[in-house]
């Protein structure tokens, strides 16, 4: 199936899901997210949730982190629609934070962050058996992960579809996937 297609099927797929079938389904997501190695990550980038689209609970994760890694630097986005590239900001907690015209929770803290980041976890609405992804359809991911030296770390409510037709040359894949129920390594 091409993007659109596939864009359109895990729209709908989503919107079923209950605000309890999200929670639960995220709860799995967090249990395969601990699972991954943070030996060497200083700096992680972590998408935050839209909860109107039944996106994974990502303050879930990011809630775990500073538990356990109280060390790793934590970054949140801000996106700019004027030009669809991304500014990369420390998170403060969830009382720094409001949403944007499109909805999107940002950071209200101007601090930017412009070194090193060690692991990105991508949003997706679905993802191949290749290690690409399907998004909303505006490259903000591909963009900032173009020419990154960073782990990719993707979070998906659903398992893989099987094949992205129409993948493009700057499409960005990823290094592995977290499902409820598996880590795929690409």
């Amino acid at each position: 199936m091409n993007k659109a297609s596939i864009r359109t099927q895990e729209t709908l797929r989503r919107r079923a899901l209950s605000q309890a079938e999200v929670l639960g389904l995220t709860e799995k997501l967090l249990e395969q997210f601990t699972r991954l190695d943070f030996s060497e990550v200083k700096v992680l980038h972590i998408f935050l949730p839209i909860a109107e689209k039944n996106e994974p609970d990502t303050f879930m994760l990011i809630r775990w982190l500073k538990t356990n890694h109280p060390a790793i630097k934590i970054l949140v986005p801000r996106a700019d629609f004027n030009t669809s590239l991304m500014t990369h900001h420390p998170y403060r907690g969830e009382e720094d934070l409001q949403k944007n015209l499109f909805n999107i929770l940002e950071p209200m803290e101007e601090e930017q962050h412009d070194g090193k980041i060690d692991m990105v976890i991508v949003p997706l609405l679905a993802f191949d058996i290749l290690g690409y992804r399907v998004g909303y359809g505006k490259g903000f991911y591909d963009r900032f992960l173009a020419g990154l030296d960073t782990l990719k770390v993707g979070l998906s409510l659903f398992e893989h579809v099987d094949t992205i037709a129409d993948t493009h040359v700057n499409d960005v894949k990823l290094d592995l996937c977290l499902t409820p129920t598996q880590m795929m390594r690409f």
